[in-house]
């Protein structure tokens, strides 16, 4: 065995089981879709009544106003990995033109400018449509419960409103009225409500049971799908976005969605981008998001030995970075929601060359791949970014390591959740919701949330992969996992984290793949990750030859790679990835889980 043998202890056990396991981000949230699965449901009412709960136990790392993608497999087709499209685009109103005019020369990280379409509610709703077996009153239950009765807070959630109080009282006053009520920030394990939120969800069921009593469970999720795209929902957001407000750019500003952009959007489903590795298929979601990095990253590390892939020793750790960074620069310069020659950048001919780049020595360069009949888009590489207005009153830097990283202009970089679920019949799927975060935009009061910012992902340069464009999808960072083998879909993973959600996942494949490490062995063991390319959240900067590293990798591993030329940054012991798992086993039908113990929150069950 060339690779670090696992450590014999973990903070869990990986669960195993034969009847369903859930595992996400948050306990409740794991234990609404357990008791979905013990009621009866399947994965895909389990994983929905699970992300309706984040919406409401999670708020600062996720929203209904967000967005989500997710990538699943049915027991019918045990072997053909499905992506859940719930990203929306930009709005007919969103042009390089208007924001330049605005006085902007980056789309801001907060505000409702930086607002996509709406449609993470519009995804699952349309997943639980057609896969699932659940009536929608049935699914949105524990997520009104806790809304309406409340549930107990995070100290996390209590860190991020207190980091953007100041924001929340002079700006934006409805966001201060639900999350600081009386003015004061609720303490860790209070009982926190949205009662306005959970009449909105009561009100998509109402929508539904209008219907005439002979009309289908099908007919009254689309009902309610409509109730979200045209109905009071879409006109409350609309008219939210027509008040001015302080954006993280320190300046203030309209929103562009319209009621026809909402009107003009559905939630789909798309072919996954697959590669083969080590007898295992991955899939991902296509290149408007960041998802097929990971599959290039593991074309160009297929070509080494197994001595290079283990992310425990210097030589692995290096490998691994050098050849994230090779993958995050194609990342920048190709992807986007546009013609992206996926299938060239994933050849062998061309992982082959981008191998031979990997040197003994970390490299400090943006390195982009030359595809034949393109020009690589190269974008700002900046080290810092102060936009003139805040430069006059203070700036936004600071941010730290951990999560969620929030600046008190409401920026945040790359805050999420993540849920998977797997049934008995063999029903999988991975799903990362996100956006809509506390922090995003101000409350809209009638709805008790606020409007998404992912539109940051895109330029205000022309020619651009991921130039802002009316009805374009922003390039996403949210990038759920599928591993099939010998046709059948054996895990479902994913993690929070921004730009470096892909990273995190990684070493677990190695580790599981290659390693022979178990679920909750591979998600404890110390991680990484590069900050050597330009980040995909405002402000859009860079740390060239940047590697942040848990300080459990060791004192030799950590001082080969500063030795290597890697600039370390050590996060602490138990900071990076908040990584879940499910995986069944398609010949014995024996099921596993594991979820990340990091901050504590995380959490897997099953039977």
């Amino acid at each position: 065995m060339t690779f670090t043998p696992p450590d014999a202890f973990t903070t869990r056990p990986t669960l195993q089981g034969t009847f369903g396991m859930s595992a996400s981000t948050h306990w409740l949230a794991t234990a609404a879709a357990q008791a979905v699965l013990e009621r009866g449901g399947n994965a895909f009412d389990a994983a929905t009544a699970g992300a309706f709960v984040l919406h409401v136990v999670e708020p600062h790392l996720n929203g209904p106003g967000g967005d989500m993608a997710g990538v699943f497999v049915t027991a019918s087709a045990p072997g053909t990995p499905v992506v859940l499209m719930g990203q929306g685009p930009a709005p007919a109103a969103a042009t390089v033109e208007h924001y330049r005019a605005e006085g902007l020369d980056l789309v801001p990280g907060a505000g409702a400018l930086a607002a996509a379409v709406p449609a993470a509610v519009d995804a699952w709703l349309l997943l639980l449509r057609n896969h699932g077996t659940w009536e929608l009153e049935e699914v949105l239950e524990f997520a009104i419960g806790y809304a309406r009765d409340g549930h107990p807070m995070l100290a996390r959630v209590g860190t991020t409103i207190a980091a953007v109080a100041e924001l929340f009282r002079r700006h934006w006053p409805s966001s201060a009225e639900l999350w600081m009520p009386g003015g004061r920030i609720p303490a860790d394990g209070e009982l926190i409500r949205n009662p306005n939120y959970a009449r909105t969800l009561e009100r998509l069921i109402e929508a539904g049971r209008a219907l005439s009593p002979g009309g289908s469970r099908e007919a009254r999720i689309d009902e309610a799908r409509r109730e979200w795209r045209e109905g009071f929902v879409a006109r409350a957001m609309v008219a939210s976005v027509q008040n001015p407000h302080r954006h993280s750019s320190g300046t203030d500003h309209r929103g562009v969605l319209a009621l026809a952009d909402m009107a003009g959007f559905e939630a789909g489903y798309e072919p996954a981008a697959t590669l083969e590795f080590r007898g295992h298929t991955i899939a991902k979601t296509g290149p408007w998001g960041q998802g097929p990095a990971l599959l290039q990253t593991l074309a160009i590390l297929d070509g080494f030995e197994d001595r290079f892939l283990d992310p425990s020793t210097e030589l692995g750790a290096h490998t691994i970075l050098e050849a994230q960074k090779l993958a995050l620069a194609d990342r920048e310069a190709y992807y986007g929601d546009t013609a992206v020659p996926l299938e060239y950048l994933l050849s062998e001919e061309y992982c082959e060359g981008r191998r031979a780049l990997i040197m003994d020595r970390a490299s400090h360069d943006f390195r982009p791949g030359q595809v034949p009949g393109r020009v690589p888009y190269l974008p700002p590489l900046r080290t810092e970014y102060i936009p003139p207005a805040l430069a006059r009153g203070g700036s936004a830097a600071g941010l730290g390591v951990g999560e969620p990283t929030v600046a008190p202009s409401g920026e945040t970089r790359g805050d999420t959740c993540h849920i998977d679920v797997v049934d008995r019949w063999g029903n999988m799927v991975s799903a990362t919701p996100s956006g809509g975060w506390l922090q995003s935009s101000p409350v809209i009061p009638e709805l008790g949330f606020c409007l998404g910012t992912r539109l940051q992902m895109t330029w205000l340069e022309p020619g651009t992969p991921s130039t802002l464009t009316p009805g374009k999808r922003p390039r996403t960072t949210l990038t759920p996992t599928l591993v099939l083998r010998d046709g059948h879909a054996v895990t479902a993973l994913g993690s929070p984290g921004g730009d470096q959600q892909d990273q995190w996942q990684l070493p677990y494949l190695l580790r599981t793949i290659v390693g022979g490490y178990w679920p909750q062995q591979a998600i404890d063991a110390p991680t990484f990750h590069t900050t050597s390319m330009p980040a995909s959240f405002w402000p859009r900067t860079w740390e060239p030859g940047g590697a942040v590293v848990e300080d459990r990798l060791g004192e030799d591993v950590i001082a080969g790679l500063e030795r290597r030329g890697h600039v370390v940054t050590r996060a602490g012991d138990w900071t990076l990835g908040r990584l879940s798992a499910v995986v069944r086993d398609p010949v014995t039908g024996v099921l596993q889980a594991a979820a990340n113990p990091r901050g504590a929150q995380g959490y897997a069950a099953g039977r």
